[in-house]
């Protein structure tokens, strides 16, 4: 199944009017300037041969995109066995979104600006799928931003995570990424793992032992994942 990948756009509005008068003669429009909450976040693909999907990266003021231990929500389950974060990015949580333009390559950076009107944000988070596996993603799961001055940026690194939701077998019908030729399947809503998200253990590989498996030594993975760099613009 092929990685798909949806764009959100996010309209603004430039400005709010405020009536504001003490009489008929005396009535006049005040201009009130929107504020817009902006932030910069560049990811750099740390790994050594796993493409990572394109990124899903929001603004919200309440829950998160994940919690280890517990079942994986339906648009991250779709996330993470296939690489399309379109229903990330219209979860209910979201006050603006952004999709990455495309796959990021192992050593690859990609950069995205994502800005809100009027409403401070209180976290941020940003979740992608690592192709090459069947259910592995990695991401930042509800990072306080309120706090930042504009200016100011944030480094840290990520961990991978699995879904639980699909078996890691590592075949090559199952693994939707390069390592299958783009042949494998990606989301089945079917799930037959333990159905929580875990810290990822990493793959085997057929390197490794694994006679069935379609990957190789290459595509093993340690954390960190990702770093990533967020910055407030505005």
């Amino acid at each position: 199944m092929n990685l798909i990948y949806k764009p959100v756009v996010i309209s603004t509005l430039l400005f709010s009017l405020v009536l504001s008068g003490c009489d008929d003669d005396d009535s006049k429009v005040i201009i009130v300037p929107s504020v817009t909450y902006s932030y910069e976040v560049t990811v750099t693909n740390l790994t050594y041969a796993q493409p990572l999907s394109p990124l899903a990266l929001v603004l919200h003021n309440e829950g998160q995109l994940w919690s280890v231990g517990e079942m994986a929500s339906l648009p991250l389950e779709n996330l993470a066995e296939s690489g399309d974060n379109s229903a990330i990015l219209i979860e209910p949580i979201v006050l603006a979104g952004e999709s990455g333009m495309g796959i990021i390559m192992p050593g690859m950076s990609e950069t995205l600006t994502v800005s809100v009107l009027d409403t401070k944000p209180m976290m941020l988070s940003l979740a992608t799928m690592l192709v090459n596996t069947n259910d592995a993603f990695t991401g930042i799961n509800a990072m306080a931003v309120n706090n930042l001055s504009v200016g100011e940026s944030i480094s840290l690194t990520t961990s991978s995570y699995d879904s639980g939701t699909e078996k890691n077998t590592e075949l090559m019908t199952t693994i939707p990424g390069p390592a299958s030729g783009g042949s494998g399947e990606g989301f089945n809503e079917m799930r037959d793992d333990i159905d929580k998200v875990t810290m990822h253990a990493g793959v085997v590989s057929l390197d490794a032992g694994l006679s069935t498996s379609a990957l190789t030594q290459a595509h093993r993975f340690d954390n960190p994942t990702l770093a990533v760099s967020i910055t407030r613009l505005e």
